[in-house]
Protein backbone atom coordinates (compact mmCIF):
# COMPACT_ATOMS: atom_id res chain seq x y z
CA UNK A 1 0.00 0.00 0.00
CA UNK A 2 1.54 3.84 -1.18
CA UNK A 3 1.52 5.64 2.23
CA UNK A 4 0.78 8.61 0.28
CA UNK A 5 -3.03 7.13 -0.99
CA UNK A 6 -3.32 6.38 2.87
CA UNK A 7 -3.76 10.09 3.74
CA UNK A 8 -7.05 11.23 4.25
CA UNK A 9 -7.93 8.08 5.18
CA UNK A 10 -9.77 6.82 8.82
CA UNK A 11 -7.91 4.43 11.04
CA UNK A 12 -8.27 2.94 14.22
CA UNK A 13 -5.61 3.17 17.28
CA UNK A 14 -4.25 -0.80 18.43
CA UNK A 15 -1.41 0.29 20.24
CA UNK A 16 -2.07 3.73 22.11
CA UNK A 17 -0.12 6.93 20.76
CA UNK A 18 1.92 8.31 23.31
CA UNK A 19 2.78 11.05 21.67
CA UNK A 20 5.62 13.12 20.51
CA UNK A 21 8.36 11.30 19.58
CA UNK A 22 6.42 8.02 21.28
CA UNK A 23 4.59 6.01 18.33
CA UNK A 24 1.86 3.54 18.96
CA UNK A 25 0.07 1.37 16.05
CA UNK A 26 -3.10 1.92 14.00
CA UNK A 27 -5.00 -0.51 11.97
CA UNK A 28 -6.51 1.31 8.33
CA UNK A 29 -8.29 -0.98 6.47
CA UNK A 30 -8.05 -0.83 2.51
CA UNK A 31 -9.87 -2.87 0.41
CA UNK A 32 -11.29 -5.01 2.88
CA UNK A 33 -7.99 -6.08 4.03
CA UNK A 34 -6.63 -4.42 7.55
CA UNK A 35 -3.00 -2.70 7.73
CA UNK A 36 -0.81 -2.07 10.19
CA UNK A 37 1.47 1.14 10.78
CA UNK A 38 3.55 2.68 13.26
CA UNK A 39 1.62 5.66 13.83
CA UNK A 40 3.34 9.64 15.74
CA UNK A 41 0.97 12.19 16.97
CA UNK A 42 1.31 15.37 18.66
CA UNK A 43 -0.91 14.24 21.50
CA UNK A 44 -1.50 10.55 23.09
CA UNK A 45 -4.49 8.92 21.66
CA UNK A 46 -5.64 6.02 23.45
CA UNK A 47 -6.55 2.80 22.25
CA UNK A 48 -9.66 2.23 19.89
CA UNK A 49 -10.18 5.76 19.25
CA UNK A 50 -10.00 6.80 15.46
CA UNK A 51 -7.56 9.17 13.76
CA UNK A 52 -6.90 10.83 10.57
CA UNK A 53 -3.73 10.25 8.30
CA UNK A 54 -2.13 13.12 7.77
CA UNK A 55 1.26 12.34 6.08
CA UNK A 56 3.36 9.46 5.36
CA UNK A 57 6.68 8.87 6.82
CA UNK A 58 7.34 5.91 4.59
CA UNK A 59 8.65 2.41 6.28
CA UNK A 60 4.89 1.85 7.51
CA UNK A 61 4.97 4.79 9.64
CA UNK A 62 2.54 7.76 9.72
CA UNK A 63 1.65 10.59 11.04
CA UNK A 64 -2.34 11.05 12.51
CA UNK A 65 -4.41 13.32 14.15
CA UNK A 66 -7.35 12.52 16.77
CA UNK A 67 -10.68 12.12 14.48
CA UNK A 68 -13.83 12.95 16.35
CA UNK A 69 -15.96 9.29 16.50
CA UNK A 70 -19.13 11.39 16.96
CA UNK A 71 -19.02 13.21 14.09
CA UNK A 72 -21.65 12.98 11.54
CA UNK A 73 -19.13 12.47 8.49
CA UNK A 74 -16.91 9.56 10.33
CA UNK A 75 -19.51 6.71 9.76
CA UNK A 76 -19.83 7.33 5.75
CA UNK A 77 -15.81 7.84 5.90
CA UNK A 78 -15.14 4.42 7.55
CA UNK A 79 -18.15 2.75 5.28
CA UNK A 80 -16.11 4.52 1.97
CA UNK A 81 -12.75 3.36 3.60
CA UNK A 82 -13.75 -0.43 4.03
CA UNK A 83 -15.46 -0.39 0.80
CA UNK A 84 -12.17 0.94 -1.15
Amino acid sequence: MNGQSLVGRVGTVVVAVRGGELPGEVRVVVEGLPHYYIAYCGEAVLKGQHVLVINSRGSRQLDVEPWDEHSPVIAEVLDRNERH
